[in-house]
């Protein structure tokens, strides 16, 4: 497994903190892009909602978590991506908090509108490259800015280099 040493700076006072801006955080074995403020208290509600309502595109849903240290559900909005009759879950912005309670429950509900399912997670170490040009390439409007400078024309070894920064995960149905 790649080492991914990455270094991202946070506006806190676009999150609402009150804290001084531009705060550093450094994390070594993980990338994460937080989501901004807006994205935190606009987007993501709004985005979760539409999917409650099944007033979404179709593609998106809201991923209902266990959390790994409150046992408190939590929901985000997510597009799952089908291939080759399989389900998949993509985390563009990589190992988010849903990432980590997910690997710790091994379990999630997906709804759209009326429509509610759970399934059973194991993540994929490898083999990723199909599931994440099929992603990109179906979601790129949502989600191209995470992948960049990638796209769904890249080559298999550009997808391969990057693999590890994107958390991916078969979805089995639990009846």
């Amino acid at each position: 497994m790649t080492t991914i040493h990455t270094t991202t700076t946070v506006d806190t006072a676009a999150m609402g903190d009150t804290e001084a801006t531009g705060e550093t955080v450094e994390t070594v074995g993980r990338r994460y892009l937080a989501p901004n403020g807006f994205g935190r208290r606009v987007v993501n509600p709004l985005a979760s909602g539409l999917a409650m309502l099944g007033a979404s595109t179709g593609s998106l849903h809201r991923l209902t978590v266990v959390g790994r240290h409150s046992g408190v559900a939590h929901s985000v909005p997510v597009s799952p991506v089908d291939l080759d009759g399989v389900r998949y879950l993509v985390a563009p912005r990589g190992e988010t908090d849903w990432v980590l309670n997910l690997r710790s429950v091994g379990e999630l509900t997906l709804r759209s509108g009326r429509r509610t399912q759970r399934y059973e997670a194991s993540e994929l170490r490898e083999g990723t490259v199909a599931v994440l040009r099929e992603y990109l390439t179906r979601y790129r409007g949502m989600v191209g800015q995470f992948f960049e400078p990638l796209d769904e024309r890249s080559s298999d070894e550009a997808f391969a280099a990057v693999a590890d920064g994107y958390p991916v995960f078969r979805l089995q149905p639990i009846s």
